[in-house]
């Protein structure tokens, strides 16, 4: 099964490469990916899977089904959505869509499941159980497509008793893999922290309640919560990254700043606490300091933990597809995927498909508006999801 694979993704490459170049020239926003969910239709069709579309959204979800359908069933999930950015590569296949960009490897994502999906429809006479591919929307953008799908059924019907992501690795390079078990990635929270007084003159002080001085001491105090009230066995993060007010100059105080920050933690029950302690910190001070702070949190992805049995299951199907000197052991990753909520009910393991190539110059990270893959990545990413596909139903 691991040679057929690999040759029937030898010989898919090319094509699947124009898959992500034509998904790269035609990048769609979170929330409004019509024409991606199309493309991906018309390829099932093309292959005779069937599939059902406008699942939470644009998603799109497919069966296929091998000997004793109901034997066992898995998923494979990829994201679609592309991101606010204006390119600045000068590759053939640059975006069409101004301020548009696939920055974050998600055409990528979809043209390895788009190639996955053809292998495995060549052969589902071969293995017992079903593979239902997941197509999501809006990974990018709050509240996440990944929780608008499983809201539509995703998980159910058929339940799949697992799920697997793949995500591509600028930090590592084309032909390796990387998989951690557990703790992987973090939950991610938005902070909008507004901090009234009253304005004036700055050379009088005495006359006005200082909103500079109040965000001051509240964004270093909030630091306590994660220095003195977090565990330190758990990550967190709390940065700012926003200041701006309503008025204010060298001599003028102004009556209302506002603050925008993150929160990042690996545990849900300190991530509700810290919540609490965070609100009722900062409006405490200020009120102390005679001024009001509005304080909110937007809550975001939940933290991403992989599954132990099946990540072990996924980075032995690693070794055997690229070799043990290939698949590297992943550190802990404070940034956030909505993955993680198929990580909430299901067993799950979300793993990294190599793409830098530094030979080639291709070395820019994700989000960034220089950021490209090694093409050659393509033939690995769809053969090794085929193939943890295959290897998870026996």
């Amino acid at each position: 099964m691991l040679h057929q694979i690999k040759h029937i993704a030898a010989e898919t490459l090319a094509e699947v490469i124009e898959f992500r170049r034509h998904l790269h020239m035609n990048p769609e926003l979170s929330y409004h990916e019509e024409k991606t969910a199309a493309f991906v239709k018309e390829k099932l069709d093309s292959w005779g899977i069937s599939c059902k579309t406008n699942v939470g959204g644009f998603g799109i979800v497919a069966l296929i089904e091998g000997k004793n359908q109901t034997k066992k069933v898995i998923a494979l999930r990829a994201d679609m959505d592309a991101l606010p950015i204006l390119e600045e590569n000068k590759t053939e296949y640059v975006s069409k869509v101004p301020g548009v960009m696939h920055a974050c490897g998600h055409d990528v994502h979809t043209a390895s499941l788009l190639g996955a999906a053809k292998i495995l429809q060549q052969l589902k006479t071969e293995f017992e159980g079903t593979i239902k591919l997941i197509f999501q929307p809006a990974e990018e953008k709050l509240p996440g497509g990944a929780s608008l799908m499983i809201k539509d059924g995703v998980l159910e019907n058929p339940k799949p008793f697992g799920i697997i992501g793949q995500h591509v690795m600028p930090l590592i390079d084309a032909g390796k893999i990387g998989v951690r078990s557990g703790m992987y990635m973090a939950s991610a929270d938005e902070i909008e922290m507004t901090v009234y007084g009253k304005g004036g003159h700055a050379a009088m002080p005495h006359l006005n309640v200082d909103t500079v001085l109040i965000t001051s001491h509240i964004i270093v105090a909030l630091q306590q919560i994660v220095s003195r009230n977090a565990n330190p066995t758990i990550p967190s993060v709390l940065s700012f990254g926003k200041i701006n007010s309503e008025g204010g100059a060298y001599n003028i105080i102004p009556n209302t700043i506002h603050v925008l920050g993150t929160f990042r933690t690996m545990d849900e029950k300190w991530r509700d606490d810290a919540h609490l302690k965070m609100k009722k910190m900062a409006e405490t001070l200020a009120e102390s300091m005679g001024g009001r702070c509005d304080f909110i949190i937007n809550k975001g992805y939940p933290a991403l933990i992989n599954n132990e049995e099946l990540s072990a299951e996924v980075r032995t199907n690693a070794v055997e597809y690229v070799g043990e000197e290939n698949v590297i052991d992943l550190d802990m990753w404070m940034a956030a995927e909505d993955f993680a909520y198929y990580s909430q009910i299901t067993r799950a393991c979300f793993y990294r498909l190599g793409t830098r190539n530094e030979a080639k110059g291709i070395t820019s990270s994700v989000h960034t508006p220089t950021f490209d893959i090694d093409e050659s990545a393509l033939e690995i990413g769809m053969g090794l999801m085929a193939y943890n596909a295959i290897k998870s139903l026996k």
